[in-house]
């Protein structure tokens, strides 16, 4: 045997193993695709994957074969994720909506081969995952312009599901009329609250009357089947496309920066406590006791335990008048002994506490 046949050999010999410890790795991939399964996950974990490749950054002391290992591994990385793509097949996301509208469009970004079933409120996409019909809900939570959406919040304070993702998507109204209709001969525009509230400048500039909608896409659907030149919605240009209707106006929405924040919601919340990374957040909902400076001592709890508040709202709790409810969103990790040490000393001055999510913001392009 000349030295090319030995090389060969042990390459074949190599590869043998490196076949052995790739099953492996991909046996572990499963387990991880069903734990994202259980709590809500996407797929795609950017954060996550440049720790790894942080963390094995300088592994191999000779540079250009450290080049190549970090391309390996963001092959192996790229190869598990199209894997757990195709075993996530037959996974259901709940919306609230139909097909065209934004959280329809935020859920095919963040579950891109999970179907998407649509409910014609919040309150039903919420139950959908409650009692399983559907393995989680995504629901949105806030929009940058707009403010809460308490109904939402409401639902997540009397329920029992968890947060376990939080994702941005950059939203854009265009104002959609039937083919032929024009601009200026529009009298009447109809689209979610939060839609029209993102648009009011333009509204009332043009003077226009307003029809509310459960959500924007069905506001569009309606547009297309009244046929009225006077009538459009306010809505996405995918809604448009999807209802067969002309953009009349671009970007009409008052602010430029117009986010709405989407929660996706499962029945499952993170067991063990991970390690804390810069974009985890989580949220709690609270009622403090009626006496003279509870809600203070809350915030002195939170701000002793190190932890940012990023916001701070208030909702009305159904039953005794004026009685509400809280919920804070604070940056860090809930289920570091920090975090557990916070909830605990919260509970002495809460009548009621709940975390109700421990998670990381995602940006969806």
């Amino acid at each position: 045997m000349n030295a090319l046949e030995e090389a060969r050999l042990g390459i074949r010999e190599a590869d043998s193993e490196l076949s052995r410890l790739f099953e492996k790795r991909m046996r572990l991939v499963e387990k991880v695709l069903d734990y994202k399964v259980r709590h809500g996950l996407p797929v795609l974990d950017a954060a996550q994957e440049a720790r790894v490749l942080a963390a094995h950054a300088d592994e191999l002391q000779e540079p250009v074969l450290q080049e190549y290992y970090i391309l390996l591994l963001k092959k192996l990385m790229e190869l598990s994720r199209a894997y757990q793509t195709r075993l996530m097949q037959g996974m259901k996301i709940a919306y609230c909506g139909v097909p065209g509208a934004f959280a329809h469009i935020a859920a095919r970004r963040l579950f891109p081969e999970a179907e998407t079933v649509p409910y014609p409120d919040f309150s039903l996409a919420y139950r959908a995952c409650e009692n399983g019909e559907a393995d989680a809900t995504l629901l949105p939570v806030e929009n940058s312009y707009a403010g809460d959406v308490g109904a939402v919040m409401d639902l997540a304070f009397a329920g029992h599901l968890h947060i376990n993702a939080m994702a941005a998507l950059d939203v854009t109204q265009h104002l959609l009329g039937i083919k032929g209709a024009k601009s200026q001969d529009i009298r009447t525009v109809v689209s979610h609250p939060q839609a029209l509230a993102q648009c009011a400048a333009f509204i009332r500039e043009r003077k226009l009357s307003e029809q509310e909608f459960g959500n924007t896409a069905a506001a569009a659907q309606y547009v297309a089947e009244r046929q009225d030149p006077t009538l459009a919605a306010i809505a996405s240009l995918e809604t448009a496309q999807l209802y067969g209707l002309d953009v009349l106006e671009k970007h009409i929405n008052t602010a430029a920066a117009n986010t709405t924040r989407f929660a996706v919601f499962s029945r499952n919340q993170p067991g063990s406590a991970p390690a804390a990374s810069p974009d985890d957040h989580f949220i709690l909902a609270f009622t403090v006791r009626n006496e003279a400076g509870a809600l203070a001592k809350i915030l002195n709890i939170i701000g002793a335990h190190g932890f940012n508040m990023s916001c701070l709202h208030s909702r009305p709790v159904a039953g005794p008048l004026w009685n509400h409810y809280f919920f804070a969103e604070l940056e860090g990790n809930a289920h570091t002994e920090n975090g557990q040490d916070l909830l605990r000393q919260m509970e002495t001055v809460c009548d009621r506490l709940r975390c109700l999510g421990s998670y990381k913001c995602l940006a969806l392009s």
